[in-house]
């Protein structure tokens, strides 16, 4: 590995030029081993009390894992690797002391190896983008240390160590003591922040830039990699929606921010339209003690799926408003036809209610579908049932009709029926009825439903009638007007024929 990532953060000129550092030269003279890492853990460079140390050669060393670079047992190099990975993800120092490992002996007093004790201290390295770039570990050897606390308190020790000043070992295992517990709660406090159920982040700086993004937060903007970045940068969607300076304006002013119902157009998902949501948000400052706003704390919970089913039973109250006032007004037009037909009270009793029974069967099979629609067969087979299923053939395939032709529907076939059953083949025990259907789908999207209602060994009908009775008109009015459709009827000997074709486009309501 080339030593020029050692170069990216040794630079130093003096403001008024009249003096440069040498870090490099600096780092090489320091009377501890240094030892400097990449994120990776790679070794990048090591000064010259390292390599006195280790007795290791520097070109053996470059571009080694520092956890792989020196055989300890596997122990001491997992409680390494915590420390680095705690270094690295928390942008803590953190120290530790490992168990006595086998290291070199010089030459000089007989080679071979000994067993000594090493205390780690590992610094964190930022970058300009405030990222951690480098790991910085100095290395003391403290079996000096050990040994005289061994000889005064023997071992293994049962008491209390003694702080003594300048005793190196005993000063690190206080300050590693003291990391874990502080660790241990920063964990603790960041496991609830990231599973905390509502929407969490921390912006920082002038720019907002994402500090820290919880799951919730994740989930809402579509698992993007944020951290790092300005939100205008980050989220460049919601610019033009006003929130960016609304955020802004927090940032300037120090005065918090409650909305409720804040709708926030979010690219969820890479090449899709950005989708609606609905946030109750708090936008809270973050001071300083001398009062200054360094960021802001984004606390709030997603309410889209309230907002939706609150829009939803809107639109199915005005729907059941709308459909309350059709089926109101169907049955002012049955009363007003049944009246002008001049039965008897007893007739219009009769004809009254099985009209409305026939309103109500139509009722029922929508609302078995939700009111979204009815099954063309469905319709049928409720109206044509009283008279006997076994002398009558339903034929077609499956239809979903729209509330609107439902209830029409329902109401010829409950008039065709009525009128087969008073006159036609239903009336005798030798006639049979035969309905077909088949849907078009012309070019044009209108789709087509074409029907034939066909009355078989009735009584033969010598000419049609000269009179039209309130179900004849209904039959004609229905299909004509409301269905936007055409009818013909033909009387022949066998029995009536009525075939009709309707569109089904435009009939939801």
């Amino acid at each position: 590995m080339s030593t020029d990532r050692f170069d990216d953060i040794k630079t130093g000129v003096n403001t008024a030029g009249a003096l440069t550092i040498d870090f490099r030269a600096v780092f090489d003279h320091l009377p501890t081993p240094h030892l400097l890492m990449d994120a990776n853990l790679e070794i990048v460079e090591m000064n010259r009390a390292y390599l006195q140390a280790s007795m290791r050669n520097r070109e053996d060393l470059i571009g080694l894992n520092v956890v792989a670079a020196f055989p300890i047992d596997d122990e001491s190099r997992e409680r390494l690797y915590e420390s680095l990975m705690r270094t690295r993800e928390y942008g803590v120092v953190d120290v530790i002391t490992l168990p006595p490992h086998a290291s070199p002996r010089p030459a000089a007093i007989g080679g071979g190896f000994e067993h000594r004790y090493w205390s780690y201290v590992h610094t964190p390295i930022r970058n300009s983008q405030g990222e951690i770039a480098f790991i910085l570990q100095q290395i003391q050897d403290v079996t000096d240390f050990q040994r005289l606390k061994d000889a005064t308190f023997g071992s293994p020790v049962s008491i209390e160590p003694l702080m003594l000043g300048g005793d190196l070992l005993l000063r690190a295992e206080a300050v590693q003591a003291v990391n874990q517990t502080l660790l241990a709660e920063h964990s603790h406090l960041r496991r609830l922040f990231m599973q905390a159920p509502g929407i969490m982040c921390v912006l920082s700086g002038p720019d907002l830039v994402f500090e820290l993004v919880n799951n919730a937060c994740l989930e809402a903007i579509g698992y993007r990699d944020v951290i790092g970045l300005p939100i205008r940068e980050a989220l460049p969607e919601i610019i033009d929606q006003g929130h960016v300076s609304l955020l802004e304006t927090v940032m300037t002013t120090g005065q918090p921010f409650v909305g409720q119902g804040m709708r926030i157009a979010l690219q969820r998902k890479p090449d899709e339209p950005p989708e609606e949501r609905y946030f109750d948000l708090v936008y809270q400052p973050i001071t300083g003690s001398d009062g200054s706003v360094s960021g802001i704390f984004v606390a709030g919970v997603d309410i889209t799926d309230r907002i939706l089913a609150q829009e939803q039973q809107r639109l199915l109250m005005d729907e059941l408003n709308h459909r309350v006032k059709n089926t109101l007004a169907t049955v002012q037009a049955i009363v007003t036809q049944t009246l002008r037909s001049g039965v008897s009270p007893e007739q219009f009793a009769e004809t009254f209610q099985a009209r409305l029974m026939a309103l109500s069967r139509t009722h029922n099979a929508l609302t078995r579908g939700q009111w979204q629609g009815a099954e063309l067969r469905e319709i049928l087979r409720e109206e044509v049932r009283p008279y006997g299923e076994s002398r009558i053939e339903l034929r077609g395939p499956p239809v979903r009709l729209p509330p609107r032709a439902a209830l029409s529907l329902g109401m010829i076939f409950h008039e065709l029926a009525v009128n087969a059953a008073k006159y036609g083949a239903l009336s005798t025990a030798q006639g049979r009825l035969k309905v077909t259907w088949q849907d078009e789908f012309p070019s044009d999207g209108n789709v087509r439903l074409n029907i034939e209602w066909r009355e078989e060994n009735g009584p033969p009908v010598a000419q049609p009638p000269q009179r039209k009775g309130f179900g004849s008109r209904l039959i004609e009015r229905s299909i004509t007007g409301e269905l936007n459709g055409e009818l013909s009827m033909e009387y022949g000997e066998s029995g009536l024929v009525c075939r009709f074709s309707i569109s089904l486009w435009g009939h939801s309501a």
